[in-house]
């Protein structure tokens, strides 16, 4: 039987570029690459890496394609001032406006749909297990009143990982990681609950108004709704499941929003 992956696990092994990516991008973020620095060449990445030419040049490729470097004929590769490039995804680990947020679910909602799609034809045993867990997860800490944002969260890496296409995980990561500003519940909702229970009152991306029995016992059942399609290789009703799940969870944020 294969061993399923555990939550703080990446759901797939990294390919060699991204390793690359991951490890110049990691230098810019502390730092230790300021704008305008020279990023190591080919032969230095290579070595470090243990990875051939065209693999850093892949990861090159995506670093300029995310709006980290740019490259110099002739020169070599630089990194760029974020002010002057910002990366389009870098949005979601910063505190956005509801109108981004429901753009945000807008894009999700295209993704997912063809990720499922992508997933009910590709699936493995592994994979299905991996969904089925974190269902019976979120099953579990539904009943008992606890958190299901990081069991919501990993039954959609898991579909995005039975794509077998990284950058469906790539993009749900980013995306997963946007929260709904502090204060955007209903009113009602967050004065009845006690103190310590305020954060899980806090909709959070993917799970709209957590705190709600009703409507995580809703979110559970469109979830198996999308299992079932994908373990039946069901492409078109995964897709059909996945877009009507996160189209209602896009109608249960938007009510629990000012001004939309």
């Amino acid at each position: 039987m294969n061993a399923l992956p555990s939550p703080d696990q990446p759901t797939r092994t990294k390919s060699q570029p991204q390793r690359v990516v991951d490890g110049v991008t990691a230098r810019i973020r502390s730092g230790e690459l300021g704008p305008g620095d020279r990023v190591p060449p080919e032969p230095e990445l290579m070595r470090e890496f243990g990875v051939s030419r065209s693999v850093v040049r892949e990861a090159m490729s995506r670093l300029q394609a995310s709006g980290l470097v740019e490259t110099r004929q002739g020169a070599g590769t630089f990194v760029l001032a974020q002010s002057a490039a910002e990366p389009l995804l870098s949005i979601a680990t910063r505190g956005v406006e509801v109108r981004r947020v429901l753009a945000m679910l807008e894009l999700r909602i295209s993704i997912e749909s063809d990720a499922a799609s992508l997933a009910a034809q590709r699936r493995g045993d592994a994979h299905l297990a991996a969904m089925r867990q974190a269902l019976d997860s979120f099953d579990a800490h539904r009943r008992t009143g606890q958190s299901t944002i990081e069991d919501d969260f990993r039954f959609h890496a898991q579909v995005a990982a039975a794509t077998g296409n990284e950058y469906f995980e790539e993009v749900l990561r980013s995306l997963g990681s946007l929260t709904i500003r502090r204060g955007a519940t209903k009113p009602d909702a967050a004065a009845k609950a006690p103190q310590a229970d305020q954060a899980e009152v806090q909709p959070r991306f993917g799970e709209a108004q957590p705190s709600l029995e009703y409507n995580k016992e809703i979110t559970q059942r469109e979830h198996e709704a999308i299992y079932e399609a994908i373990r039946r290789g069901d492409a078109a009703t995964a897709r059909a499941a996945m877009f009507m799940h996160l189209s209602n969870s896009r109608e249960r944020l938007r009510s629990t929003l000012p001004d939309c």
